[in-house]
């Protein structure tokens, strides 16, 4: 196969013949909910006969009794750097400085060197330091000689030193745009020329990559998409006439995800006259300032809070809306919206960083401009109106997903660049 910064999309499964593709995958926390795009890359790919085990910095997000029947299995396979505590990393330092001594210092100079006379970054990269002994001696143990590592952040620094100490292959699926606004804080300079690939999941992430590296690098970047299983998420049954549009909102409660904004539409809606009901799925730091403020609104009573959902629960969130909306401030292509559109839920949502190229704006939902409440009340109240756009957007969006989003057909052409570029 050629190596072209775009796989060509054949829908082919790759030939496995030869021998069985070992791979190690590091994460910051597995399982997590916001990271279940992870999990099934991972089981797609071992169906397709890769032998993957994952690392972990972190324990679940949650415990295990609150985890679903896969979250469970995964975590109980996985390998937690974190909770394998002390005595572990004492041993990885000893074992690794006897046995590879010149990649033992030439790792420990690398955590000074990026430390410069920054003492808390230096001890931060003596940390990751001592995890990527773990890694790497977990790698041996497992019989692995690359690392792939989901998001360009801390467990990519990992990643980094796991290169650096073993000469493991090492590869990242960068997805945006948090990666990209400390790129010298990252080091993605250093990981972009230690990688021997790097996976984009979009074209957008991408270009961010191209514009903090030389031109000599471009090649490694590859459009690899996320992608969601089409069965699970398949289109709901019709629902019944309801005294309420429902309209739902999936993601993390931070300030990026913007729905302090989709709280002001939902208010502006109600006092027009609309009969408007906003579920509100998830958790996190925003959650006691988006309560105080929907107890101001005019209606408070409009606003559900539906607490954290797992994936055995969502689709029976989604299956109940009437739309899908995310207000967001920076993301990189949210599985939230990939989900929605496969189950044929219209969306409205913001035309940034790489959502254009999952939605076409009036064909495949509505985009509207970051902040913009007035653009945000105006598209929420236009599908409303419109019984018929909602329905061809809603089908058109199940379309698109099917053509690029398909996690078996994605899984495929990833297989293929693990077999193509992937070191040992």
């Amino acid at each position: 196969m050629s190596a072209s910064n775009q796989v060509d999309r054949t829908g082919t499964k790759p030939s496995l013949v030869g021998q069985v593709p070992g791979l190690a995958y590091l994460v910051s926390t597995y399982s997590g909910v916001s990271m279940v795009f992870v999990s099934r890359e991972v089981l797609q790919l071992r169906e397709l006969g890769f032998r993957i085990d994952v690392a972990s910095i972190n324990p679940p997000d949650r415990p295990i009794s609150d985890l679903t029947a896969m979250e469970a299995a995964e975590a109980k396979r996985t390998y937690c750097i974190k909770a394998d505590g002390m005595a572990a990393a004492i041993v990885a330092h000893l074992r690794t400085a006897v046995k590879e001594p010149r990649g033992y210092f030439r790792g420990f100079l690398w955590a000074v060197r990026l430390g410069v006379f920054d003492l808390r970054r230096l001890f931060f990269n003596l940390m990751y330091f001592t995890e990527a002994l773990m890694v790497g001696t977990w790698m041996k143990r497992k019989q692995h000689r690359h690392l792939h590592v989901h998001l360009g952040s801390q467990a990519a620094t990992v990643g980094l030193f796991v290169h650096h100490v073993f000469g493991f292959g090492f590869s990242i699926t960068f997805h945006g745009p948090d990666e990209f606004y400390d790129a010298k804080g990252q080091y993605l300079e250093q990981k972009i020329a230690a990688a021997d690939f790097i996976c984009c999941i979009s074209s957008f992430a991408r270009s961010q990559l191209m514009m903090l590296s030389p031109y000599a690098h471009w090649d490694k970047f590859i459009v690899s998409r996320v992608g969601i299983d089409t069965q699970v998420f398949s289109p709901r049954p019709g629902s019944l006439p309801r005294n309420y549009f429902e309209i739902l909102c999936i993601g993390r409660l931070t300030p990026a995800k913007g729905q302090h904004l989709l709280i002001e539409a939902v208010d502006l809606l109600e006092r027009q006259g609309r009969h408007v009901r906003l579920h509100l799925a998830g958790q996190g730091p925003d959650e006691p300032s988006l309560r105080e403020h929907a107890a101001k609104i005019g209606n408070p009573s409009c606003l559900v809070f539906e607490g954290p959902v797992d994936q055995d629960g969502i689709c029976a969130l989604y299956a109940a809306a009437d739309l899908f909306c995310l207000p967001s401030f920076a993301e990189g292509i949210p599985c939230v919206l990939m989900e929605a559109m496969a189950m044929e839920i219209p969306c409205v949502t913001t035309n940034i960083t790489g959502i254009p190229e999952l939605i076409r704006d009036g064909i495949d939902g509505l985009l509207v401009a970051p902040a913009d409440l007035d653009g945000l009340v105006e598209a929420l109240a236009k599908m409303m109106d419109d019984q018929s756009l909602r329905k061809q957007i809603a089908k058109n969006g199940r379309i698109r997903i099917l053509e690029r989003h398909d996690l078996r057909r994605n899984a495929e052409e990833l297989a293929a660049i693990f077999l193509e570029r992937a070191k040992g």
